[in-house]
């Protein structure tokens, strides 16, 4: 609890908010396209780590397997610290750390519910598709390679509409990627049921288009931000965030005991109907942002 949890949770935010943001100050007409190649790095850790601590946990024990991830990410952390630099100084005016009043502004506050939305629905799959595979009678070996199927799709999913966001519109882009995904959930893993090839489409379908959660929702919140502002609003935003990703589980958690008791199997639709929805509900506020911003102007690049 101590050393995942509370220490693991503060520190990769202190590592994280800082290195999405020091992008903003070195990138403006292709923001996107940087920030998504940036974030790739977590598609492919998201494939490597798990299957290393794995490999390492046979072999050498899991306290040395644990041990020697700690290790490789020191070493990656020090290159950060030496590497990252800042372009502008940060202003002032509304704070250092974190800018509330900036809540005040109409449009900040609904993209703000749009990206506590939508990485509350994120990390439902992430949490649930394993063990939803297992209880549909899916071999135990394919259902535990379903998240490293879901993050090598993501790879492409954080890069790709980085580049169309640059082109067609940043908040574009992210509506158009929450409604798929939206679709996704509700028309391919909601009737899923044992359908194991149903299940890894929709681990690659839902992993490709989700990746811009990842990547985009910075760059949404610089597109309405100074670039100076961008680090501590951001950091507004997804201080916001962390209480959503605190509740997400436990609420789905629940969803499924309450649909599952008294039942012989677990009952996931329940499950996956609540993300569907919160999905949907990600994609309206992110329209009614864009919305607000461009005077409902619908053939503007924004």
């Amino acid at each position: 609890m101590l050393g995942f949890s509370v220490l693991g949770g503060i520190s990769s935010s202190m590592v994280f908010t800082p290195s999405i943001a020091c992008i903003a100050h070195w990138f403006h007409r292709r923001r996107a396209l940087a920030t998504g190649i940036a974030a790739t790095a977590g598609g492919f850790g998201g494939i490597i780590f798990p299957i290393m601590i794995w490999n390492l946990s046979e072999v050498v024990g899991f306290q040395w397997g644990i041990r020697i991830t700690g290790f490789i990410c020191s070493f990656f952390c020090i290159l950060c610290v030496l590497f990252l630099r800042t372009r502008l100084p940060p202003k002032k005016l509304g704070g250092g750390k974190v800018d509330i009043r900036a809540l005040r502004e109409i449009p900040f506050s609904l993209l703000t519910v749009a990206i506590f939305l939508i990485d509350f629905a994120l990390l439902i799959p992430l949490t649930y598709l394993t063990s939803y595979a297992e209880s549909h009678n899916m071999k135990e070996s394919l259902a535990f390679q379903l998240v490293s199927i879901l993050n090598a799709a993501s790879i492409l999913g954080r890069v790709v509409p980085g580049y169309f966001a640059d082109r067609y519109g940043r908040f574009n882009v992210m509506i158009g990627t929450t409604l798929v995904c939206t679709i996704f959930t509700l028309a391919l893993w909601l009737p899923a049921g044992s359908n194991p090839a149903a299940i890894v489409a929709y681990a690659v379908l839902f992993g490709f288009w989700s990746g811009s959660a990842i990547s985009l929702a910075p760059v949404c919140v610089a597109q309405i931000s100074s670039t100076e502002d961008f680090g501590k609003r951001y950091g507004t935003t997804y201080s916001l965030v962390s209480v959503g990703a605190l509740f997400a589980i436990p609420i789905a958690g629940e969803i499924l005991k309450a649909q599952s008791s008294g039942g012989e199997e677990e009952d996931y639709s329940g499950l996956v109907l609540f993300c569907g929805l919160v999905y949907a509900c990600a994609c309206l506020f992110f329209v009614l942002a864009r919305g607000v911003c461009t005077g409902w102007r619908l053939k503007t690049v924004f």
